[in-house]
């Protein structure tokens, strides 16, 4: 018998979904961003089952040479732009559309042969104060690239750095400077991420870029992706491989971080920080047991995990456990942690296997 842990992943979710972006945004393309190994649920299985999308992001070239070397044709925006000169003519070659926040980008592109011109996104700096060009400068930097032979559309761009928020006042104050900027501009604009397309509709120009919501997680701090109608598209799922029953005052786990408070009966879950989940969970995060929450006892270790089995004493080897996804929203399990959902579903471990489920057809292990 193989190890029972599994990362099931539910294509079904991940288009109904699309669909929630399609009903918040129906004036705006979607560009579905599918970086990070698309949010670690599988990067060319993502985008294969988002064809509907009019687009894609990726992180880097990387990403997107493997998108096109499996078939998808759609426009892929390059996030981070270029690294340097040596990327361009595969730029060119694979069609994508580099995001440009520097001057040195600029450069590079006036003076580098291509094989043939692109299109890019020109970033302002709105706020958030990471990548892009100041708003004063942005007239200077179009005017040159409109004059620059590689370059055929130009796209203006920029990212909300608060849009998890909803109190806050930063997202309309970029979306105010947004505006100023392209009063003049005859290009396709995007601005709003998850966030900005559920809380701030104003920031639904040409372009939308959802991520986190389209793998059935909320943007917003304080809430989860049913909250908004999404579908949880991975559940992180394993089964008891001991039930132990121990007496008052045992300690459990490494170090004895947890001591039984009563006789009781502990489960021993196969799951660890080997396989993403987080080893700074503490007692008392939630697990579904049976489908039936419960909360973990003790430290994680790498490969295993204790459960409380107080309120389930019937509860035996093979039982089936959910660590996060249907019905345990991968939100809270982060609130617990002290992290983000991103950071969760992006470090499952390469070593989990991963079950594929489409809608009325049997599941696939790869």
């Amino acid at each position: 018998m193989s190890r029972p842990l599994r990362a099931r992943i539910d294509l079904d979710a991940l288009r109904h979904n699309l669909g929630c972006v399609r009903a918040a945004a129906p004036q705006s393309r979607v560009m579905a961003v599918v970086k990070a190994n698309g949010y670690g649920h599988g990067l060319v299985r993502v985008a294969q089952a988002l064809r509907e999308a009019e687009g894609f992001g990726v992180a880097c070239l990387e990403e997107a040479v493997r998108l096109r070397e499996t078939g998808i044709q759609h426009p892929i925006t390059l996030l981070e732009g270029f690294f340097d000169r040596d990327e361009l003519a595969a730029v060119s070659h694979y069609r994508t559309i580099p995001v440009l926040h520097t001057e040195r980008q600029i450069r590079q592109l006036e003076s580098t042969g291509m094989p043939q011109p692109i299109d890019v996104w020109l970033k302002v700096d709105t706020g958030m104060h990471r990548l892009g060009f100041a708003p004063d400068t942005v007239p200077a930097m179009y005017q040159r690239l409109q004059a620059c032979a590689n370059v055929n559309g130009i796209g203006l761009f920029s990212h909300l750095g608060y849009a998890d928020d909803r109190r806050s006042a930063q997202t309309q104050r970029q979306c105010d400077r947004f505006k100023s900027v392209f009063e003049d501009f005859s290009g396709v604009r995007s601005l709003a991420n998850s966030g900005g397309l559920l809380g701030w509709p104003e920031t639904q120009f040409d372009w939308i870029r959802p991520g986190l919501m389209l793998y059935g997680i909320s943007p917003f701090s304080g809430d989860t992706g049913p909250d908004h109608g999404l579908r949880p598209v991975m559940t992180l799922e394993s089964k008891l491989i001991a039930v132990n029953h121990f007496e008052r005052g045992a300690a459990v786990g490494y170090g004895g971080a947890w001591v039984c408070p009563e006789d009781m009966p502990v489960g021993v879950v196969a799951a660890g920080y080997g396989d993403g989940y987080p080893r700074h969970a503490p007692t008392g995060t939630p697990m579904l047991v049976n489908g039936r929450r419960t909360t973990l006892i003790g430290r994680v270790s790498m490969d295993m995990l204790c459960v409380d089995l107080r309120e389930q004493p019937q509860a035996c080897i093979g039982d089936s456990v959910v660590l996060w996804g249907q019905d345990l929203p991968a939100e809270e399990i982060a609130r617990c942690a002290g992290t983000i959902p991103y950071e969760l579903v992006c470090a499952i471990a390469s070593r989990v296997p991963v079950e594929v489920i489409e809608a009325a057809s049997a599941a696939v292990v790869t």
